[in-house]
């Protein structure tokens, strides 16, 4: 038995399909905006103050870490949260570890506990939730009295975003300190820059922002802070326009690239 034949393609149906018009794509929505961009140019004595300023922060990090252990937590989380700690990621991991490795028997305050707790889960070490459960009371609850330690509230917070299936623990403690946040949010008691820090974590904690905009918002938390180091804000701050030059001019590139025949 014989197959079917093929069906033949004409000249004309050839020519149809030449003739096809393309899809009628939108236009770009950003235009001309990273073809042109506002890149400027960095000198060699901008260069160099960048890299003083980074040699200095990083002196800056505790390498024993026994003692003042609130001071040093609130530098890394400082460093990291205004967006620089990609360049001393190994003196980071080894200042946690030791923390790891060592029992600190003087984070007894809700937001030194908290802040440990964060700094090490974002690292990837096994911190367990149970460390919470003295600040609980008889009946299980969080203590009233922990709801006047707002900065403890704000870090406890933060640490309960990185909760995993099963911790009921910090599955309770977010819902108590949203309550009592919101609370001291609305008595108009907190002091500028806590009030803020406050208001923006209700709105985006630390977990659910992108890294580089949330470290261009906190370089403005942190420089209104009257206790801001100098010399850490100075080099946020450099570092965020050196790295955001790169990036436009990676992007320009990658624009002409994209529409040179």
């Amino acid at each position: 038995m014989s197959s079917p034949k093929r069906p033949s393609i004409t000249q004309g149906s050839m020519s149809d399909q030449q003739n096809r018009p393309l899809a009628n794509f939108h236009p770009n929505v950003w235009g001309d905006i990273f073809l042109n961009p506002s890149i400027t140019n960095i000198d060699a004595a901008t260069q160099l103050q960048h890299q003083e300023l980074k040699e200095k922060v990083r002196r800056m990090i505790p390498v024993d870490v026994d003692d003042e252990l609130l001071q040093k937590w609130r530098l890394i989380d400082t460093i990291k949260r205004l967006g620089v700690s990609y360049h001393f990621e190994r003196e980071i991991e080894e200042a946690l570890h030791h923390v790891y490795e060592h029992d600190c028997k003087h984070d007894q305050t809700l937001e030194a506990t908290s802040l440990r707790f964060r700094l090490l889960r974002e690292s990837g070490f096994p911190v367990p939730c149970e460390t919470f459960n003295k600040f609980k009371d008889d009946e299980g609850n969080f203590s009233k009295s922990l709801t006047s330690d707002v900065k403890g509230l704000l870090e406890l917070y933060e640490a309960a975003h990185l909760r995993v299936h099963g911790e009921e623990i910090l599955e309770e403690a977010l819902a108590f300190t949203t309550t009592h946040l919101e609370l001291a949010k609305a008595g108009g008691f907190l002091e500028f820059p806590l009030s803020a820090l406050v208001s923006h974590a209700l709105y985006q904690p630390i977990r659910k922002a992108l890294p580089r905009l949330g470290a261009r918002r906190f370089i403005g938390f942190y420089q209104d802070d009257a206790s801001h180091d100098k010399t850490l804000l100075k080099f946020a701050e450099l570092d965020f326009n050196l790295l955001q030059n790169s990036h436009k001019e990676e992007l320009c590139k990658l624009s002409r690239k994209h529409i040179t025949p």
